[in-house]
């Protein structure tokens, strides 16, 4: 399937050496103003070569806006949009066409379809990612004037590692160095690890970090679609995402109910749209699968990105046991970019929830 969601969908195309990456959402609410610059803005978080420590991949990632938009406001008609591709080096894999990267795509893709697109991957690209985050930023625009908030972090990169207490931290330190972490001593010591890897021709994993605050109570189904599902189903289909948990996840195994309850207790904030709240959070703004009007928080755990700039084994199409020493412009680490791509398929997710309520409440 290329295409996400319900009544809000994407479906992208493109592949990371072709003319463009691009998509189309369809299910965007008429009457929206569309801010071009804060896509571009979205965009730019995501773009490669912002700074030391990703790729050298040179790209400005414009936008193009080709439908659904007439004097700065959203139709209802579909969006289709397109981002050109303005500096491959596909030579860089030319030496790779026959051979099978570890843990890559290129094995799956090509006992699968018999064909592959070698070229930086292809379909398989984090490139493709680009289009989730102009539909996420088109999501944002709407749930802005819902008054929900999305916002993800890098909280860990190998082992050096933020509380998972998302409240102790300035949200607005995020964007203030190029790691993407709200802490700015752990962010120098994250920032140094990933230089070294880039330096060492290696990679390293991490965990990011995402908040949604201000989302109404009841979205979400009962049974087979419940909203951390819904969630769940969406960050797992990021290009290297090999985890994810929400509230307390994996840690609320090794406590009791009695430590681990979220007691309800009347709501002094008149900011809510219901007179409930709960004394703590451990649920994560999600209980039987409906949402309960907390903030909603999860964590994503990435792999290190797979292309190494070393040699190892491998095999090509005939099975031949071989070497396999790739060249070419790649990632340290992922984390920094996958920032706007987690929230962008958050905001996809809660828009598309939030309009299926509303249908059912008509």
């Amino acid at each position: 399937m290329n295409t996400f969601g319900k009544l809000f969908t994407l479906t992208t195309f493109g592949e990371s050496h072709g003319v463009a990456v691009g998509g189309v959402v369809d299910g965007m609410p008429p009457g929206i103003p569309i801010d071009i610059d804060f896509i571009q803005q979205e965009l730019a978080r995501r773009r490669p070569g912002q700074s030391r420590i990703t790729t050298d991949r040179r790209e400005l990632d414009q936008v193009e806006l080709l439908s659904g938009v007439f004097e700065g406001r959203s139709t209802g008609t579909p969006i289709g949009f397109i981002v050109r591709n303005k500096n491959q080096q596909s030579k860089d894999y030319d030496s790779i066409a026959n051979l099978f990267r570890p843990s890559h795509a290129d094995y799956t893709y090509y006992n699968k379809y018999g064909i592959r697109d070698y070229r930086g991957g292809g379909r398989a690209s984090a490139r493709i990612t680009l289009s989730r985050v102009v539909a996420g930023a088109l999501a944002k625009l709407v749930l802005k004037q819902k008054g929900i908030s999305i916002t993800a972090y890098t909280s860990q990169v190998g082992n050096i590692t933020l509380d998972k207490d998302y409240q102790k931290y300035d949200f607005s330190l995020i964007e203030s160095n190029p790691v993407r972490c709200p802490e700015p001593k752990k962010a120098k010591e994250m920032e140094a690890l990933i230089a070294e890897m880039k330096r060492e021709g290696d990679t390293i994993g991490g965990v990011i970090t995402c908040v949604i605050k201000g989302c109404p109570v009841g979205l979400g189904e009962p049974e087979f679609d419940k909203l951390h599902a819904q969630l769940g189903a969406a960050i797992l289909s990021i290009n290297a995402v090999k985890g994810f948990e929400y509230g307390e996840g994996f840690a609320s195994a090794s406590y009791r109910g009695s430590q681990q309850n979220d007691i309800f207790i009347p709501s002094s904030d008149k900011q809510q749209t219901h007179d409930i709240k709960t004394k703590t959070n451990h649920s994560g703004g999600i209980q039987g699968g409906i949402s309960n009007g907390e903030d909603i928080y999860f964590r994503v755990a990435f792999k290190p990105v797979a292309t190494l700039l070393m040699e190892q084994e491998t095999v090509n199409k005939e099975g031949e046991a071989t070497k396999i020493d790739v060249h070419g412009r790649h990632d340290p680490c992922v984390l920094p970019r996958a920032v706007p791509i987690v929230e962008a398929m958050a905001a996809m997710t809660i828009l598309d929830a939030l309009l299926v309520d509303n249908a059912k409440r008509i």
